[in-house]
Formats: C-alpha cells, sequence, structure tokens
C-alpha cells in the first residue's frame, strides 16, 4: 500500500484483495451478522459492480478512502472521520452507528471504486440540517422515525463530497454507481426498520446528480465570506459602506483595549498542553450555552492534532499576562477556512466576533484562501460582510403518506428560502452590489 501523500493516493490503494470482509453488528435495526443490506449488481460494460457496508471506517484503507473521495475539505478525509470514531465520539452510544458504504468492482481483486459516509441515526442532534418537526410528527402518529440512515459529516455543517467516485470511471458508469448506491439505500427502507435517508450538504452538482433518482430536494442556506483580492483587513473595510465599516472598527476597539493578543498555532506546533486548554474553552462555552460539555471529546481534537495537522490551526487568545483566556479551531483546505469550535473562559466585549470572524478573515487575506466558512446559521453575520450561500440535500421517505407530506414542505420550504437570501442580499454591507 503506497504511502498517503497530501489526501492522494494510487488507485492501487483501492485493492482490497487483502482485506477482511468482518460482517456489521447492527441487529438492533434489523440487520444480521453477515447480512450487511446485501444489494443487487449493476452491470456497466463488462464490469459488474457491488454493494457492501462495513461498521468502521478503519475496514477501508485510508489511501483508498482519500483517493476516491479527491476532495480538498479536510472533513472528508479518512483522518477526520475515523478520528470520530477511534475517540468513541461516532459510535452507537452517541446515536451515530458507522455503517460505511463501499462500491466494488467484481472480481480477482475487488476492487472498490467508491465510498460514502453513510450512519445509521437514532436521533437527529448534530446534523444542522433540522427533521425534528417530521420526527415529531411521526411520534403523533404512533410511528418511529428512527433509526434512519444518513449521509453526512458528523456534527459538521460543511459542503463536501457525499459519494467519491474513481474519476477514471466514464460518466455513464457514475450515472450507474450513483443509481445502484441509491437502489441499495432505498432497499435499506424497504426490507429494514429504517424509515428514512438524507444526504446532507452537498455539492450542487452531486445534489443535481441525486435529484435526478427522484428523491426529495431541500434547500438551505449559510453565510459565507468571500476574498476579493484584498490586500490586508483595510482594503476589505474600503468595500464597506461608511456606517459598516465604523461599525467594525468600534467592535474590534473594544476588544483592542482588553489588550489581549492573538496568534494563530499552525497543527504540528500544537502541544498536548493547548489541547488540553483548548478543550476547557470549548467544554465551558458549549455548557453556557447548551447545557452540555459539547458532542467532542478531548481525545478526538488530540487525534486530529496527530493525523491532520496539515489541515488544523488554532487560534490562541491570551491576555496581558500571557495567560490563555480563548481560543478557536479552524481547519483549512487549499481555497477554504472552515470555523468551527471556539470558547472563552472569561467574557469579554466582543471577543466572540474578533475570534470567530475578523481573525478568520485576516488569516484569509494573508494566506490567499477564497472563502471562509465561519459555520451553520448566523445572520449577524452579514453586517460584517458574509454573504448568503445556498446549501443543499436530499431525501427519500419510506412511508409514502408522510413522503407526499414532507415533499410539500420542501417545496414551500425552498421557495422560502429563495425569498430570504435575496432579502438578506439587499442588506449586505458593501458598497457596490455584490
Amino acid at each position: 500500500m503506497a504511502k498517503l501523500n497530501n489526501g492522494k493516493a494510487d488507485s492501487k490503494d483501492c485493492d482490497t484483495s487483502m482485506s477482511t470482509g468482518n460482517s456489521i453488528d447492527s441487529s438492533d435495526v434489523g440487520i444480521s451478522a453477515g447480512s450487511t443490506c446485501e444489494t443487487s449488481t449493476c452491470e456497466v460494460s463488462t464490469a459488474v459492480y457491488e454493494v457492501e457496508l462495513v461498521d468502521t471506517i478503519a475496514k477501508i484503507p485510508a489511501a483508498c478512502w482519500n483517493h476516491l473521495m479527491a476532495d480538498d475539505n479536510p472533513f472528508n478525509r479518512h483522518e477526520y472521520l475515523s478520528a470520530l470514531e477511534a475517540s468513541d465520539s461516532v459510535c452507537t452510544k452517541t446515536g451515530w452507528t458507522p455503517l460505511h458504504l463501499l462500491v466494488k468492482q467484481q472480481g480477482e481483486k475487488a476492487e472498490i471504486v467508491a465510498v460514502m459516509p453513510l450512519y445509521i441515526k437514532a436521533h437527529s442532534y448534530g446534523e444542522y440540517v433540522f427533521d425534528w418537526a417530521w420526527a415529531d410528527a411521526y411520534e403523533r402518529h404512533q410511528l418511529a422515525y428512527y433509526p434512519k440512515l444518513l449521509s453526512a459529516i458528523p456534527f459538521t455543517p460543511t459542503t463536501g463530497k457525499r459519494l467519491g467516485i474513481d474519476v477514471s470511471k466514464t460518466g455513464s458508469e457514475q450515472t450507474l454507481i450513483w443509481q445502484l448506491v441509491v437502489n441499495t439505500l432505498n432497499r435499506c427502507l424497504s426490507e429494514y426498520d429504517f424509515s428514512s435517508w438524507h444526504c446532507l450538504f452537498l455539492p450542487k452538482g452531486q445534489f443535481e446528480q441525486l435529484s435526478q433518482t427522484n428523491s426529495l430536494q431541500r434547500l438551505g442556506t449559510q453565510f459565507h465570506w468571500f476574498n476579493r483580492q484584498y490586500l490586508d483587513f483595510d482594503s476589505f473595510l474600503a468595500s464597506l459602506s461608511s456606517r459598516k465599516r465604523k461599525d467594525i472598527r468600534k467592535e474590534r476597539a473594544k476588544v483592542n483595549d482588553a489588550q489581549l493578543s492573538f496568534e494563530f498555532i499552525e497543527g504540528a506546533q500544537i502541544t498536548t498542553e493547548l489541547w488540553q486548554q483548548f478543550y476547557a474553552c470549548y467544554q465551558q462555552t458549549y455548557a453556557k450555552r447548551s447545557g452540555h460539555y459539547g458532542y467532542l471529546n478531548q481525545t478526538f481534537f488530540e487525534t486530529l492534532g496527530q493525523t491532520l495537522t496539515d489541515a488544523v490551526t488554532l487560534l490562541v487568545v491570551s491576555n496581558s499576562e500571557q495567560q490563555l483566556i480563548a481560543s478557536a479551531l479552524f481547519f483549512k483546505s487549499n481555497t477554504h477556512l472552515y470555523g468551527r469550535y471556539w470558547g472563552a473562559l472569561v467574557d469579554v466585549d466582543g471577543l466572540h466576533f474578533e475570534a470567530c470572524y475578523y481573525q478568520g478573515i485576516e488569516y484569509c487575506i494573508k494566506h490567499g484562501l477564497q472563502v471562509f466558512d465561519a459555520g451553520a446559521q448566523g445572520e449577524h453575520k452579514v453586517p460584517r460582510g458574509f454573504e448568503p450561500v445556498a446549501t443543499y440535500s436530499n431525501h427519500e421517505i419510506a412511508h409514502q403518506e408522510f413522503r407526499q407530506a414532507i415533499h410539500s414542505f420542501t417545496l414551500q420550504e425552498a421557495e422560502n428560502i429563495k425569498t430570504y437570501m435575496q432579502q438578506i442580499k439587499l442588506k449586505l454591507p458593501y458598497k457596490s452590489p455584490i
């Protein structure tokens, strides 16, 4: 097996002829050991494909997964998903049972040609495409909405591939692989105890591909900042209206008066002590906001510090006595900065905006990153230069009457989202229309 090099590898790393075929222990939802939702095969020319479901990403070679995903998005990388499982942040106990999907080309080597992150969900926490109302409606009618199948990155509302396919496959072959995957998911709904399947935060191209299979479509929105070749933060401010420039400068001045220092520490330089301090901040802020200490544990973050160093950067906020009082964890690709987790040990007026938005904008400008995705929701981002962007998800519902009702809901919701995004664009702080 070739060594992983920046998430890329040769296709030979998808040779599974030496891999073990351990079965899934998912008897609690009606999948018996060894059955793994056995699915029909699909012929493409002389090649035949089959689907296999596995209960841990550890059974999939990292180089193979990353090669097929061929995605610069750090959350799609094997290292990230493996850290979630290895730390038990993602497991049956937390309501996320791994059931990752593989498409194999039958033959002597049984080469993996496509992969999909997939989970059996016992709730809807940590998804950010909200279907609680659907679950409540099921409960009112004495029907079970859980378990359901979910293709997404746990706790991560970030757009990225949900099906990684060997790029050597032709367009028609890739279409047939998509159809085989959908057939598999639909068969799991009809033969086992899943109410539905959901693919969240797809790129528009994959959303359109999946929509061709007649699945339900759902539109959402987030707010992202775009780097229009700004030279520095002041040149970004110069693109805003006078009033908005003054508001941001005033907001940053409050933090400056607190005599705080800000430093980005890149992945390989983040020490165990810094991870511990970050985690203390994360837990305290989560507890204050939601009453619990967060979905993720310290082992998860420390594992990322060892396995995903090229994609992680930690913002450390210190007071005048050089004591760490807050921190924010960012991830990065070649084009994007992702703001994910933050916390503070003390309250400082305006510190959240400074640490989570303005410092991220400065980082993007300094490092030439094109887009800053600071997380889900947050209309308060708009006056600070973040713009509305569409997010896309696909869904399938087994219960036909509920499917019809949910379809009507998603159509109306999409129209409302489009109207909302147009209204938000009128509130953008830029001097020139975007």
